[in-house]
């Protein structure tokens, strides 16, 4: 027990090695000094004989209680029993005391000759019963910051696995909505184009799908990234509108290593396109710039006759993915003449303390 330290800290929540060393030591002339003083009035081959008796009744009492506190905890392992354990710890703490000054007073009669009497309860084994009691307390505080700061750690693990579930759903959600958008847009070239436009659209659409891939299970992701995806968006989209849809790209280069949730600029983009015309009498421009350490997405609102109805998907998919990473929010800005969308841009230390250690 003494010799295997991964089992002392298993119980005891820390290597008591030293602590037990030198606990002992020091006990021991406290106790020495409380009840003899040997080492002040006797010559010094005497105090410490004295002291070693002292230093005996100690090693006795601290071993047999230090059994019983691993004993107890093996017993009660659960969190809550601590009260029952710490009853019955201090009952124990109490009974060795007093069994192993009777005892031990009987083998030193036995060794040195000479008559050691227990001694009495009031005088003796109450400050001594009151001395154990504090030095085990320390173990059992030990013990108790252990257990809580474990308690704490598995709480917080729990809330990240399930703040890194409803992640991933989220992810797992925005990736069909983007299909179903393309395919529409598929549809449509399909229909108004030749079948060598259609392939070359696939062609450009199976490159973004790689970037997707690509991005794995990405919590964040660099501005820099993000802008090669929606361009390449933005490309296909030209395919169908041609030239009545253009984006302004006004990103500054020291924005470009910021951080943001994958797909988001993407899905902003989606979201002017689809829920506004695009024709040669009122071509669409979307202006991309960073303001107030915010990517922003602003066009003019220009809705259809026929709205497309809605998944409700984007904007909330978003704000969600943002909230539950950074705690941040989007803003969203409607005049009746611009729509503007801003989103914040991220540094690694932005993200929520329970969400550290998710992979990103």
């Amino acid at each position: 027990m003494f010799a295997k330290k991964e089992k002392r800290i298993k119980y005891l929540g820390f290597n008591d090695f030293w602590f037990m060393v030198i606990g002992i030591i020091i006990l021991s002339f406290v106790t020495d000094y409380l009840f003899s003083k040997s080492f002040f009035r006797l010559p010094i081959i005497e105090a410490i004989i004295s002291w070693s008796v002292s230093l005996f009744f100690t090693i006795c009492n601290w071993v047999i209680i230090r059994k019983v506190i691993i004993l107890l905890r093996k017993k009660y392992t659960k969190f809550e029993d601590i009260g029952k354990r710490l009853v019955l710890l201090f009952l124990a703490i109490v009974g060795t005391v007093i069994l192993v000054d009777f005892i031990g007073n009987k083998i030193l009669t036995l060794i040195f000759k000479k008559n050691y009497n227990a001694q009495s309860f009031s005088k003796v084994l109450l400050p001594v019963i009151i001395i154990s009691t504090m030095t085990m307390a320390i173990y059992e505080a030990i013990y108790y910051y252990v257990r809580l700061k474990k308690s704490i750690r598995e709480e917080e693990q729990a809330k990240q696995a399930m703040v890194q579930a409803e992640l991933d759903t989220l992810k797992n959600q925005a990736q069909p909505h983007f299909l179903f958008n393309t395919l529409n847009t598929l549809r449509d070239i399909i229909d108004q184009n030749s079948k060598e436009d259609a392939k070359e659209f696939v062609d450009k659409l199976s490159n973004v799908y790689r970037f997707i891939l690509e991005s794995g299970n990405a919590n964040l992701t660099t501005l820099r990234q993000e802008l090669k995806f929606a361009q390449s968006y933005i490309h296909i989209q030209s395919e169908r509108f041609g030239k009545n849809l253009k984006a302004n790209w006004g990103i500054p280069e020291r924005a470009l290593d910021r951080m943001i949730v994958p797909m988001s600029l993407q899905l902003l983009l989606e979201n002017a396109i689809k829920h506004n015309v695009v024709s040669k009498a009122k071509p669409l421009a979307i202006h991309i710039e960073v303001a107030n350490d915010c990517l922003v997405v602003t066009n003019k609102i220009q809705p259809k006759s026929t709205q497309i109805p809605s998944t409700k998907v984007g904007l909330k998919n978003i704000e969600k993915r943002y909230r539950l990473i950074s705690g941040k929010s989007i803003l969203i800005e409607n005049d009746k003449n611009k729509f503007r969308i801003s989103i914040p841009l991220l540094k690694p230390s932005d993200q929520k303390k329970h969400h550290e250690h998710t992979h990103n």
